[in-house]
Parts: structure tokens; sequence; C-alpha cells
């Protein structure tokens, strides 16, 4: 169980503080107890989330240890392309929502070397891909962004200039 004042990751919310846990009716449902969470980037949003939830992965942050071994394992994550547009979006959303951090990272890779290929190739980016890569950097860069102490625009020039450093 998590405590008052922890920060997690709660699903696609992202980073949130856990500011209180309280018994809470809603609806005609019964009293529960749930936690009441404060999105770090959306400061005018609160979600409840019963302490029993379990459709919603909540979980612990990673640590700086964590996010560095990450970014040093980054060139060994892959996925191949799917051509299919709707067999992709699937796949893809269902990897989003699954939330892992190499599935996050696969992803942003994949769709990033395809918007590149497809703007050499004088194509549009499919706008489904641009709304899958677009979340999948809120996500995961909004916790580099906490755990690192950088706005989330600065996680992506610094992961490159991590990379760059190792070759």
């Amino acid at each position: 169980m998590f405590a008052v004042n922890d920060t997690v990751m709660y699903g696609t919310a992202g980073v949130c503080e856990i500011v209180d846990i309280r018994a809470q009716k809603f609806y005609q449902q019964p009293e529960k107890l749930y936690y009441v969470l404060k999105p770090i980037y959306e400061h005018n949003e609160t979600i409840y989330c019963p302490v029993d939830n379990e459709k919603v992965r909540m979980r612990r942050l990673l640590s700086k240890d964590e996010i560095y071994q990450l970014i040093q394992n980054m060139s060994d994550l892959d996925i191949e392309w799917i051509d299919d547009d709707q067999q992709r979006k699937e796949v893809f959303n269902e990897m989003l929502k699954n939330g892992s951090h190499q599935d996050l990272i696969r992803l942003i890779r994949a769709l990033y070397l395809h918007k590149q290929q497809t703007a050499k190739a004088g194509q549009k980016f499919h706008v489904a891909d641009a709304a899958i890569l677009k979340e999948a950097q809120r996500t995961l860069h909004g916790e580099f962004a906490h755990v690192l102490h950088l706005q989330p625009d600065e996680v992506a020039p610094f992961i490159m200039k991590a990379l760059g450093e190792q070759a």
C-alpha cells in the first residue's frame, strides 16, 4: 500500500502525488477507501483511485539508477514495424496501456524512426501514430523528468546526450 505524499505512476495519467487516502462514497456505490491523486503536470485535476483497484496500474517511480540503466539498454529495445494500420494501432495501444518502460521505449523508437522515414520519403506521418507517439513520450518523459529533476521537454535531449556519451 502507498502512503500520503508518495509519488507514483498512475496509468496513463502519469506522475501523481498521493495527497490523501480516505473513505469516499460515489454515486450508488458503497463507501470505499480511495487514494486521492494530484497529477504533477496537470495541476487542476484530481483523481480518486480505489485502494483495491486492479484495473488501472499504479506503481512506484523508477530510481535514477533504473532510468540510467534503461537509457543504457535502449538500443536493445526494438520492435518490428507493423504495416497494417489497424493492427499496428491495436498492438501499439495495448503496449501503451501496459505502460512498461521497455514497451514505451520500443514505441517511441519505432514511431520516431518511422516518422523520420516518412518525412524523408515526402509522406505524411499517420495521425494515429502521431497520437500514440505523443502519449508514449508524455508518459515516459514525465516520469524521467520528475525523477531526474528536468522539465519534460528536456528529457529527449538528455537521453540523446547520454546515448552519445555511450557511443
